[in-house]
């Protein structure tokens, strides 16, 4: 055969892999399983990481790794046809090995609010669930739009959010909380500093003087700072501290809109409270 046919037929042959509809699917995000149940292609699922645990079905495919890694080699014997990876949570040098051995890969790695809708279409055209992805994707983006106009016009009130306790950290205009917290008309008391997710002091807190406090929902987190030792802080003196669950907080997954919609509920009885 002629170096040129060779070629062509290559070229060929990873065309028709990046159109073909991928039914084996390796999934290297909690993120990306849920996406994949929402648009019905859960049951095509091989392997995942330690986390991936919504819907519940999902609790029971095969783990392959975590955040630490993954074994490459039971991902290759599985022999999927489609890797959906998570540029923000795996390892770069095994995203870069998979690429080098010619796996299909696709990066699911949603930045901002409206990149989920985006990933869910892209993930439906993958496998060939496009209209009830399409349908979902739709909705997704109907939701947030109007829990953004409906909270636009609603008096701010600022908030300081406990992403986690010991240390205590907290988020920044960048980070993906913030645009949830945006969303509801809420001004981060952190805002403008320079990591994403910044380490803070009690001491930082009681001069930000936050209105609200939302704490991610997690037994490490949530039991171990005593706020009211801080009865200068708004929040604790007018009791405006909630809980909120951090699955729907910090999974860009599709029920990323239930979390926004709680951020909101939580701002709003804290609007109430100081409108009294």
């Amino acid at each position: 055969m002629k170096p040129g046919f060779a070629i062509a037929g290559a070229l060929l042959l990873i065309s028709f892999q990046c159109l073909a509809k991928a039914d084996r699917i390796v999934a290297l995000s909690p993120h990306a399983v849920e996406m994949l149940y929402a648009i019905g292609a859960g049951d095509s699922i091989l392997a995942t990481t330690d986390h991936a645990d919504y819907p519940e079905p999902a609790k029971q495919i095969p783990r392959i790794g975590g955040f630490y890694g993954f074994s490459l080699e039971k991902l290759l014997a599985l022999k999927p046809d489609l890797v959906v990876v998570w540029g923000g949570g795996n390892r770069q040098q095994d995203i870069d090995k998979m690429r080098q051995l010619g796996l299909r890969l696709h990066d699911s790695t949603p930045k901002k609010l409206e990149d989920v809708a985006n990933e869910l279409r892209t993930l439906g055209k993958l496998t060939g669930h496009e209209a009830q992805a399409n349908k979902l994707a739709d909705e997704l983006e109907r939701k947030l739009a109007k829990l953004r106009a409906d909270n636009a016009i609603k008096p701010p009130v600022t908030v300081f959010y406990q992403m986690w306790s010991q240390p205590l950290m907290t988020v920044a205009n960048q980070s993906w909380i913030a645009q949830i917290i945006s969303a509801c008309n809420g001004a981060n008391v952190f805002a403008n500093t320079a990591s994403d997710y910044p380490q803070v002091s009690l001491e930082n807190v009681l001069i930000k003087a936050p209105q609200v406090i939302l704490q991610s929902e997690d037994s490490g987190n949530v039991q171990r700072v005593d706020w009211q030792q801080w009865p200068d802080i708004p929040a604790v003196a007018n009791n405006q501290i909630y809980p909120l669950n951090a699955d729907l907080l910090h999974r860009a997954g599709p029920r990323v809109i239930d979390g926004v919609a709680a951020t909101c509920d939580a701002l709003d009885k804290a609007r109430k409270a100081y409108r009294q």
